[in-house]
């Protein structure tokens, strides 16, 4: 048992941790209604990681790939950039972008959206297939299912014929693929497990995961999305049902920014420097598509894809559109769509109609009856379970990565996202949009006040313990 002097210790390292006042209040709660469950809860999920706890994840032969950006950022001069004429509209949010987030701009960039699983990975596949070099692979989730041994024992292919394959995934959420490390590095498959979890109550970084889902290969070509590895993703799973989901293919120069993410998480697990320029080789001339690949995270210096996220919102002139399967905001970015809508913008949100998690379902649905009172449009999606993180603006910037709407992408995850300042791009990405709308059910307000209390009560307490998800 608990003793009162350890709840009082306990307590006061809540509380001297200076964290977001309502999370602190909330654990404080907790431990003092459930003492014993409350301890474990935040030995387990509510410590504080500081940055400088953090492996940085920065090689030391960072040098080499900052001369190639320099020499990306002499051939994106300012002319070219008022030729593109594709972001004199959101010069603030490109320029944060660059600062807080280390996402320079490059203009030599194809990209290619790719609408649900069977596209994306028969374009994966077809990309993993042709590599002459290497594999890179990163991924929140990689089942050891169907879908996962196909590209397993395609990598293994590719391994015996010389090709160099890296897969880096999250320790926590692949233990049944974590298991296999061993067999596939007998093969000659580098895998390895991201701040993998081995005692618990005793690891600070339980709750830091790496949510990115990164593929690139030879350095030329380029994959970046909501998709992770699992028959799940291919609508397979006959109990989950339809699987809505986009990834996208890049090449060109942003393919440089994706590779320097992936070997940044490399060297910060295996404290591999590996930084030869043939990881990083000159494109060929792809199009003139504007580009930032923006990955954030706990070790970030600033708040990164929050803000990102809020100036993206206030910036806007004439529409947002949003898709996503987690909506948690902090108070900033609801104040910003309400601005928003009540500036006489189109503020449309699409969220999940089918829940794969209900509890950050329920805390979602907390926070639609105070948008649509200011003019906000929300849909739930019906066709099956959305996962694609998108967001448009003005039918000129389309982004789509790994972040969802939520706390828990804003501030724990390791996420990445690519900004794409392009109206073809836009309105590609607007096509699928209005296809999930007729596939969705507008949420009506008056409709909505009149919902059982039973919802209203799921909905104040998966908010209430939101801060915590």
């Amino acid at each position: 048992m608990i003793t009162l002097m350890q709840l009082v210790f306990l307590g006061s390292v809540i509380f001297l941790e200076n964290r977001d006042p309502t999370k602190t209040i909330i654990w404080l709660l907790i431990l003092g209604a459930l003492p014993v469950m409350g301890a474990l809860l935040y030995l387990l999920f509510g410590r504080v990681v500081r940055k400088h706890q953090l492996s940085r994840h920065k090689q030391g032969g960072q040098e080499q790939f900052e001369e190639i950006l320099k020499e990306q950022q002499v051939r994106l001069k300012a002319e070219d950039i008022d030729r593109a004429g594709t972001i004199s509209m959101n010069k603030k949010l490109a320029q944060l972008l660059l600062n807080d987030a280390a996402a320079p701009l490059t203009l030599n960039n194809r990209s290619e959206v790719l609408t649900n699983g069977p596209d994306t990975f028969k374009a994966l596949f077809a990309a993993l297939e042709g590599a002459k070099d290497h594999i890179h692979l990163e991924f929140f989730i990689f089942h050891y299912d169907a879908i996962g041994q196909d590209i397993l024992n395609l990598l293994i292919s590719k391994a015996s014929k010389g090709v160099k394959v890296r897969v880096l995934v999250d320790g926590l959420a692949n233990r049944s693929l974590t298991k296999r490390f061993g067999e596939l590095r007998k093969v000659g498959v580098e895998a390895e497990g991201f701040y993998p979890v081995r005692f618990p109550f005793l690891s600070r970084r339980l709750n830091l995961r790496n949510h990115r889902k990164i593929v690139v290969v030879d350095g030329r070509v380029g994959f970046i999305g909501g998709l992770n590895v699992g028959d799940e993703y291919l609508s397979r799973n006959k109990r989950i049902g339809f699987w809505r989901d986009t990834f996208l293919k890049l090449e060109g120069d942003s393919v440089n920014f994706l590779q320097n993410v992936f070997l940044n998480d490399w060297n910060g697990v295996t404290h591999q420097d590996i930084n030869d320029l043939l990881y990083y080789p000159q494109p060929q001339y792809f199009g003139r598509q504007m580009t930032q690949i923006a990955a954030t995270g706990p070790d970030s210096d600033w708040g990164s894809m929050l803000q990102i996220f809020f100036v993206a919102l206030t910036s806007a002139e004439k529409t947002i559109y949003i898709e996503t399967p987690y909506f948690i905001p902090d108070e900033g970015s609801v104040m910003a769509l309400k601005t928003a809508a009540l500036s006489g913008l189109d503020v449309r949100i699409i969220l999940q109609g089918v829940p794969d998690h209900k509890i950050t379902y329920w805390a979602s649905h907390s926070y639609v009856e105070e948008l649509l009172e200011l003019g906000v449009r929300i849909y739930r999606y019906q066709k099956g379970i959305l996962h694609a993180k998108v967001l448009i603006l003005d039918s000129k910037i389309g982004v789509v990565g790994s972040t969802n709407f939520d706390i828990r992408s804003f501030s724990l995850n390791f996420e990445i996202s690519a900004f794409i300042y392009d109206c073809q791009f836009a309105l590609r990405l607007e096509q699928d949009f209005h296809q999930d709308l007729a596939d969705s059910n507008e949420i009506l307000l008056e409709e909505y006040k009149k919902r059982p209390l039973v919802n209203r009560v799921k909905e104040s307490s998966a908010r209430l313990f939101s801060p915590l998800l």
